[in-house]
């Protein structure tokens, strides 16, 4: 009969260390399951306000919009989209026209007679 002997290895492994590989830790300190979390925490809290910092600074949210105020109006028959917003515009009248076309969230320049709009109104 032959006699196979196996040689045990009493090391329990941890992590991704291995009796074969050396971990090298220059402080030569290790931390325990509460420092690293205190790790962890501290690099995501610093992210944070490092994103906040830089959203900062590049000018997020720094544009302030006025609040639209709308009339309502009843389109009248042979009235086009256009004579609606020239009839309310100030000045460019396409533009009136894209305003009045966002607000009713129209997908075309068709209107009916009898239709209501909102027509945006700058006072």
């Amino acid at each position: 009969m032959s006699t196979v002997s196996l040689a045990s290895n009493n090391s329990v492994l941890q992590g991704f260390s291995s009796p074969f590989t050396q971990s090298i830790n220059p402080s030569g300190a290790s931390l325990t399951r509460r420092g690293r979390l205190a790790r962890t925490l501290f690099v995501a809290s610093l992210t944070v306000v490092l994103v906040a910092g830089f959203s900062a600074k590049s000018g997020a949210g720094d544009q302030v919009v006025a609040p639209t105020s709308y009339v309502t109006v009843v389109v009248p028959g042979g009235e086009t989209l256009w004579s609606v917003a020239s009839a309310y515009s100030r000045g460019d009248v396409q533009a009136m026209v894209e305003s009045i076309r966002e607000a009713n969230n129209l997908k075309g320049y068709d209107v009916q007679a009898g239709q209501k709009l909102r027509i945006p109104f700058e006072g």
